[in-house]
């Protein structure tokens, strides 16, 4: 087990370092900061000041080599904008990201199998082919559509939930959550169902084919012949086997969540790092927009990290199959 999690760290870091030079080659490529940020009455004289003082004078590959020295202690460089720390702006607006995307993958895993094991259970049922119905539906529909109708029923005409914000917020070991107080559950509510319909659509399909293949298994069958009642048979033979793929899924959807909550953000006006990112790109602020990026690919890398680890200790097979390709 643990040759197997050093094996994955080491394949991490490579990861980390080869996305870290895509990423910052990216955004050295997408326009010109100083446009931007000097008057546009400014001589050439100040203009070249302006891009000496940011460093945007040296090569891409030294600019790189600075960058990558500074990442090793923590330091993704200064914002164009505010001049503050890149990582300090991204880890403000960061805890607000994560607390909307465990809100929807909560959502989309607490209704999701549930409602998979129910249509794969009973798949020719009314109830099952009603369920794949719907999922389908979530699949189809896009999210920035899904928020405007959501705004438009649940807080124009009904007039129960917020449209915007995040609400009242309060700390939780230094971090602040608006899960905690009624007000930020009522401005949580409608972001979190947008964002978790994709999601839990995939995860009613995913386990509705998983236990349709299980039920068909012997050690299903076996099982009912000793004389097993349903939910013995349910939760232990056919969820516990199909928990394998489900657990990766959702440790690739949590990172993907985190992401691309992007248009979330955007449409119910979250203080997120994704709003960040918008406004970022919006003033080519290179630094925020690669400590972003950077921050992101790491919560990739260490959410596959520790799925790879439950995976292997879920089923065993994966170590040892890991050690038979290594040698």
């Amino acid at each position: 087990m643990l040759a197997f999690a050093i094996r994955r760290l080491g394949q991490s870091f490579f990861v980390l370092v080869v996305m870290s030079f895509i990423v910052f080659l990216g955004v050295f490529a997408v326009g010109n900061p100083i446009e931007l940020l000097v008057n546009p009455q400014a001589d050439e004289a100040e203009r070249l000041r302006a891009t000496v003082a940011l460093g945007l004078d040296k090569p891409i590959l030294e600019q790189y080599a600075v960058f990558l020295k500074g990442a090793v202690t923590g330091d993704l460089g200064r914002s164009f904008v505010f001049n503050v720390p890149a990582i300090q702006l991204i880890l403000q607006k960061l805890p607000a990201t994560i607390e909307l995307a465990l809100a929807a993958m909560l959502i989309a895993v607490g209704l999701g199998i549930p409602l998979g094991l129910l249509a794969g259970l009973r798949p020719h049922s009314f109830v099952g082919r009603s369920i794949m119905a719907l999922s389908i539906v979530g699949f189809s529909l896009p999210t920035f559509w899904v928020g405007l109708v959501l705004i438009m029923l649940f807080s124009v005409h009904l007039g129960w939930l917020p449209s915007n914000g995040r609400g009242e917020t309060v700390m939780l070991l230094g971090v602040p959550v608006s899960f905690l107080t009624w007000d930020g559950l009522q401005h949580l509510a409608m972001p979190a169902l947008n964002l978790a319909l994709f999601k839990l659509s995939l995860l009613i399909r995913l386990t509705r084919a998983g236990a349709r293949e299980a039920v068909l298994q012997d050690y299903v069958k076996f099982a009912r012949a000793k004389g097993l009642g349903p939910r013995r048979v349910i939760g232990v033979h056919v969820l516990k086997n199909i928990l394998v793929p489900i657990v990766t899924v959702i440790g690739l959807e949590l990172g993907s969540v985190i992401a691309f909550a992007i248009v979330t953000e955007s449409i119910f006006a979250w203080p997120g790092s994704g709003k960040l990112l918008i406004d970022s790109i919006n003033l080519l602020d290179r630094p925020v927009i690669v400590a972003y990026l950077m921050v992101i690919v790491t919560l990739f890398i260490a959410i596959n990290f520790f799925v790879d680890v439950l995976y292997s200790m879920l089923d065993p097979r994966v170590r040892l199959g890991s050690a038979s390709t290594a040698h």
